[in-house]
């Protein structure tokens, strides 16, 4: 016997349009939001910035690849990393099969990590990936963003709160070949950028849960009676995609 309460049918429909009400109100919420983030004022990109790509190095707005709107995922793979965050990994793995779509809209998605280039292609050819992927490695593009930073840096911001990083961040950086600091002298994140008449403007940009859409497995496992099922554990269960039957 299950110990969730338990109803008839019709008290069951009674309660699941009283929550779809809910979820609407959620909807539209979110459909404001949305609108909100598009009413954002833009910056203008004075800076040329130049990133290392399968094809050569790049500009900014040569990243564009013809469309007016580029989406970029900030990708935790830094230069001591040997292999990319497995969280990460798990956001990347969508990537390939929503680009068609994107680009029927005017729109280009690409990852950019502070890796060198190599690093990252030989890591996207293990995870059978076809995404573009650019290296800021020489450049200060993904420091300039607010996603990458120095190891002395990163070490004088982490040291004072080392034993307030949950645990995952330190499983991440085992698992990605480095330390803790030289694991979160990359973040991850969300950027957004249009180009105008040949000017580059940022619009948009975020990190942290604002990221969750971009992890749609999390979406089903919010409709799942035991949800996310974390606790104390919070993502210590995601794996890259060719090691979940390895353990």
């Amino acid at each position: 016997m299950t110990a969730h309460k338990t109803v008839s049918r019709e008290e069951w429909l009674t309660a699941r349009a009283a929550l779809l009400e809910r979820e609407k109100e959620h909807t539209r919420m979110g459909d404001e939001l949305a609108r909100q983030r598009r009413e954002l004022p833009w910056l203008a990109v004075d800076k040329q910035y130049r990133l290392q790509t399968a094809d050569g190095p790049k500009t900014l707005a040569e990243l564009f690849d013809g469309r007016s709107q580029l989406l970029i995922y900030h990708f935790m793979f830094g230069p001591s990393y040997e292999a990319g965050c497995p969280v990460n990994s798990s956001i990347a793995d969508s990537f390939d099969r929503l680009i068609p779509h994107l680009k029927a809209r005017d729109v280009t998605l690409i990852a950019v990590s502070g890796a060198p280039i190599e690093k990252l292609l030989a890591y996207r050819e293990r995870m059978g990936w076809s995404f573009d992927w650019a290296s800021s490695y020489e450049s200060d593009f993904n420091h300039d963003v607010g996603f990458s930073s120095s190891l002395e840096q990163t070490r004088d911001a982490i040291e004072p709160i080392l034993d307030q990083l949950p645990p995952v961040a330190f499983r991440n950086a085992k698992v990605a070949g480095t330390d803790i600091y030289g694991y979160l002298t990359e973040l991850f994140g969300f950027t957004v950028f249009t180009l105008q008449e040949g000017t580059v403007y940022q619009s948009y940009s975020t990190t942290g849960r604002g990221v969750e859409f971009l992890m749609p497995y999390y979406g089903f496992l919010d409709r799942a009676p035991k949800g996310r099922d974390e606790d104390e554990g919070w993502q210590l269960w995601i794996r890259r995609h060719d090691e979940y039957d390895t353990e």
